[in-house]
């Protein structure tokens, strides 16, 4: 989904939304249309209010990121 990045590897600051959007793509083709729409408006929902990555402007680390996304969609 990106490169190797060797400057912040290890760090936990890479960005997931990428990788989580391609899983997103992945279902749509697979035909799971609702299940992807979920996905993509929980990061929308996070790249409007946060958390975000330092990439982004934030403090936050990949993994909280992630879990704010993962929760949006849980609550859907």
């Amino acid at each position: 989904v990106h490169g190797s990045a060797p400057d912040i590897y290890g760090r936990g600051i890479a960005n997931p939304i990428g990788m989580i959007w391609s899983g997103a793509m992945m279902l749509e083709f697979l035909g799971q249309a609702q299940a992807a729409a979920a996905i993509l408006q929980a990061i929308e929902d996070v790249i409007r209010s946060g958390p975000h990555t330092p990439d982004l402007g934030g403090t936050a680390s990949t993994t909280e990121v992630g879990q704010a996304i993962a929760q949006r969609v849980a609550a859907g």
